[in-house]
Formats: structure tokens, C-alpha cells, sequence
């Protein structure tokens, strides 16, 4: 068992809110999650999976249902599949307060984001608070094994498989299975060949800007039709967009997002990329590795801080910009490589920003100043600095 740090956050938001949403993609270890923690916080509670034919009958009569059951924690699993529930909540929340009930009542777990927060929001707001569970991180599992995390990705049962080749077939299985079914049983009715071939292109230009009209062509769609399918994608979790930096610097600032497919093992799976060999020989090998850091740090940012990249038409670049406040930027260069050097262009971006922090992430473990301001630092030992503030 790998112990996930976020359990801890969400035990003490389950102290101060009615109702704690834990938001993930399908199999990123949400449900075990939810019953460790409530194992050891409640001596009463209840596990409800809502695509359980059986649980879900159980909810015919959601209110006497939660009535009878009132004082135990009720966990609802895969929250989306009844979204008619969250009106019904909110009016047995605001009658259990009256009846001088603060604590939490509901841990519901969700595998789609965008439209869960609507449903939600609308009904419960002031009465949820949502935490996020990604793969599993860096700082979740030995220095050794990182580049094993890399590889497999973060999904648990990939990352804990016996071999390589176990891991690679657990990973196929899920987005054949992810685009087969659960995308359907959300209501998107999208060919699966056209969804599969999308994920295929997004691995191949991982990390790299998206010309929509091309992409779309490539899939016989329309421009708008192409960025839908990433929407999609996105609000199940599965893929990142970072948006362009756009302050007011006086520079021709790029427009488009950076793209990526948030698991590396994903991107490695739809490639076909099966070991460390192929993946440092494969042209995808730099961009993998600076999605996998990226997304290792943004699953440790505080509440709060905003994420940019920076690219001018001059060539001026930051792979990763850190905005906690406007007194406050974290400039971030990501370099798979034991020797990392800079281009001008980092540099210039930096001034350009007026980074107050700037760093080199590297896959090496110490960390050293290249010259007065900026450090070169391992993944983690950044992930522990970001934490601080």
C-alpha cells in the first residue's frame, strides 16, 4: 500500500465542511481512498457505489434513505451518475444544521470535474468543499522508483504491477475500456475510433501547442469540434491544458495552451513505449518527462496558485510559471539531463516576468546554484519547497 498524502487534507475537510467531494479519474484509487479514511474517522459509515444496480435502488426515496441513516458518514461514489442527488443534499444538510449537525455528513467521490462542479455548485454552495486526487506522486514513493513512476504512470494498479509488460497491459486495457464504455455511460456519444485516435495525436505532440484546425483535420472534424473532444478530455481528468502567460509586459506573448495528457504512463501506453529503453530512444522522451514534473508540482501546489508557461514569438520560454501573488512568480525550466544548461531564452522570459524564484528541475538529487538566483534541484526537493508556502 502506497500512502497518499491528500488523505490528510481531506480528513481535516472533513471536519469543517457537510459535505468533502474528492474528485479523479476512474482507477486513480478514489473509492480505497474514501474507505481508509473513514475507517479510521467513523466508526459508522456507509459505502454506496451509484453504478451498483443494487445501491442505486436504495436511493429511490434519497431523503427517508439519508433520514434514517442520519449520523453516519455516507459515502457516494461516482457521484455523476445522479445528479439529481445534490438538490436532495442540500436540504438534508440545512436540516441536520439545524439540528446542531457541523461536521461532514458526505464524502461523495466524482470522475469528471467540469460538470460535477456545476451541478454542485449550484445546489450546495457554501455547504462542499472539493479536493483533488491525482496519481500517485513523487514524494509518495521512494527516490529509487521514480523513473519507474515516469514510465508506468501514477494510476496505482499500473504502478504496483509485477513487471513492465503487466504494467503496459493494465494501462492498454484502461483506455480501451475508458473509451469503450465509461465515456459513453457519461452521455458522450463520440466514435471510439476518433476519440482513440485523438489520444494517440495528443501523446504524440505532448506538450507542445495544438493547432485545432489541423488536428481536427487529421480527424475529419471542425476546428471547434476537435477542441470539444479535448474539453472532454480534460473535464474527465485526463488531459491538461496550460494556458499562456498574459500579462501586460508589452511582448508578443503566444496564445495557444500547451497540451498534455496528465498520466506519463498513458502517454507511454498509447505510444506503445513498454520500458526505459524505448522511452529515452522515442522522440517523445523530453516532453514526457517535463509533463510527468509538471504535473508531480501542480499536484502540490497550496490553494490558490496559478499555473502558466511563457513563450514569445522572440524566443523568450518558461516551461512552467508559478503565479501565488503578483509579488510572488516561480520561473521553472525542466531538463532531463544530469548537466542542464539554459538558453537565453529562459533567461530573457524571466526578466521579462520579473520572476522572484527561478529554478531548474533535473532528474539528478542534488541541488546546486548555477549562478546567484537560480538553483538546480531534484523534482521532489522542489515539490518540498513549493509546500512551504
Amino acid at each position: 500500500m502506497i500512502t497518499r498524502k491528500v488523505g490528510e487534507k481531506v480528513k481535516l475537510l472533513l471536519e469543517e465542511y457537510p459535505v468533502v467531494c474528492l474528485l479523479g479519474p476512474r482507477q486513480v484509487g478514489k473509492t480505497t481512498l474514501a474507505q481508509e479514511i473513514t475507517a479510521e474517522i467513523s466508526s459508522a459509515s456507509i459505502y454506496m457505489d451509484l453504478e451498483s444496480p443494487s445501491d442505486y435502488a436504495k436511493l429511490a426515496e434519497p431523503e427517508s434513505y439519508f433520514e434514517h441513516h442520519q449520523g453516519k458518514l455516507i459515502i457516494l461514489d461516482e457521484i455523476q451518475r445522479a445528479p439529481e442527488l445534490f438538490a436532495v443534499l442540500r436540504g438534508v444538510i440545512d436540516k441536520r444544521r439545524k439540528a446542531g449537525f457541523r461536521n461532514a455528513q458526505f464524502l461523495i467521490l466524482g470522475s469528471s470535474s467540469l460538470d460535477l462542479l456545476q451541478q454542485s455548485s449550484e445546489s450546495l454552495a457554501g455547504r462542499i468543499v472539493y479536493q483533488e486526487l491525482g496519481g500517485i506522486s513523487a514524494l509518495e514513493i521512494e527516490s529509487s522508483q521514480q523513473d519507474s513512476l515516469w514510465l508506468r504512470g501514477g494510476f496505482p494498479d499500473s504502478f504496483l504491477a509485477k513487471n513492465e509488460e503487466s504494467s503496459l497491459r493494465w494501462r492498454l486495457n484502461f483506455i480501451s475500456t475508458y473509451l469503450e464504455r465509461d465515456v459513453p455511460q457519461l452521455g458522450f456519444r463520440i466514435p471510439y475510433v476518433t476519440l482513440r485516435r485523438l489520444w494517440t495525436m495528443l501523446a504524440h505532440v505532448q506538450g507542445n501547442q495544438i493547432n485545432l484546425a489541423q488536428l481536427g483535420a487529421n480527424l475529419d472534424v471542425s476546428a471547434p469540434t476537435a477542441k470539444r473532444y479535448i474539453d472532454l478530455l480534460e473535464d474527465l481528468l485526463l488531459v491538461r491544458t496550460l494556458r499562456p502567460w498574459f500579462g501586460n509586459i508589452g511582448k508578443r506573448l503566444v496564445k495557444s495552451p500547451k497540451v498534455y495528457i496528465r498520466d506519463s504512463g498513458l502517454v507511454h501506453a498509447l505510444l506503445n513505449i513498454g520500458d526505459l529503453d524505448h522511452l529515452y530512444g522515442h522522440p517523445v522522451f523530453g516532453l514526457s518527462w517535463e509533463g510527468f514534473v509538471i504535473e508531480n508540482i501542480l499536484g502540490a501546489l497550496p490553494q490558490g496558485v496559478t499555473p502558466w508557461f511563457y513563450r514569445t514569438s522572440a524566443g523568450a520560454e518558461i516551461d512552467l510559471i508559478l503565479e501565488f501573488n503578483q509579488q510572488k512568480l516561480f520561473a521553472i525550466e525542466i531538463k532531463r539531463s544530469l548537466t542542464p544548461t539554459l538558453s537565453k531564452g529562459f533567461y530573457l522570459g524571466c526578466d521579462d516576468i520579473k520572476a522572484t524564484k527561478r529554478f531548474v528541475v533535473y532528474p539528478g538529487k542534488d541541488s546546486y546554484l548555477i549562478n546567484k538566483d537560480i538553483t538546480v534541484l531534484s523534482l521532489t526537493a522542489l515539490m518540498k519547497e513549493i509546500e512551504i508556502f
